[in-house]
């Protein structure tokens, strides 16, 4: 059973962790979406490998229930807005990082113009301006579902939900 006092790992860190081209890739990466550290994007490559293992797993199985299950699956990452409802098992082994990287709270909270910058939006969340519905969410890596994107807004009770906060102000001159 374990003991609930030491969570396990939630990622697998690479095996050549000075491998150039790595380094290269992950800084980029780090720029673009705003990390706090590589164990961030690590996180984010597990959730991706798990996800491309149980795809690689439906198609490999031959049973009766493979295509319930594979109905269940792409109708989950329908919801999660990384495929398409006509998707199939081989459109979710096509999945990429970016895909993923796409869906964080970070990410859609610059798309939608509530921050200038991408470390201006990961303040925004841990510091809890943000809402997702009626939840406060203070977590920058949260995954954001495809039918919550429209239910990201400002916290009411936030001082930057008033229309007359210097950001707020900002961002009305930049649209």
């Amino acid at each position: 059973m374990g003991t609930s006092k030491r969570q396990s790992k939630k990622y697998n860190s690479p095996l050549r962790i000075w491998d150039k081209p790595l380094i290269k890739r992950d800084i980029e990466l780090k720029r673009k979406y705003g990390f706090k550290n590589k164990k961030e994007l690590w996180k984010v490559e597990s959730e991706l490998r798990s996800i491309r293992k149980r795809a690689r797993d439906l198609v490999g199985l031959k049973a009766i229930n493979v295509k319930h299950g594979e109905e269940e699956f792409i109708k989950k990452l329908n919801s999660m807005g990384l495929v398409k409802s006509d998707a199939n098992v081989d459109n979710v082994l096509d999945l990429k990082l970016e895909d993923l990287l796409q869906r964080r709270l970070q990410t859609i909270v610059l798309k939608k113009g509530m921050a200038a910058s991408i470390r201006e939006a990961r303040q925004l969340i841990t510091h809890r301006h943000i809402t997702v519905g009626r939840k406060i969410i203070d977590a920058p890596s949260y995954l954001v579902k495809k039918d919550e994107e429209e239910l990201v807004d400002f916290s009411p009770g936030s001082a930057v939900s008033s229309s007359e906060h210097p950001i707020r102000s900002r961002m009305k001159k930049t649209v």
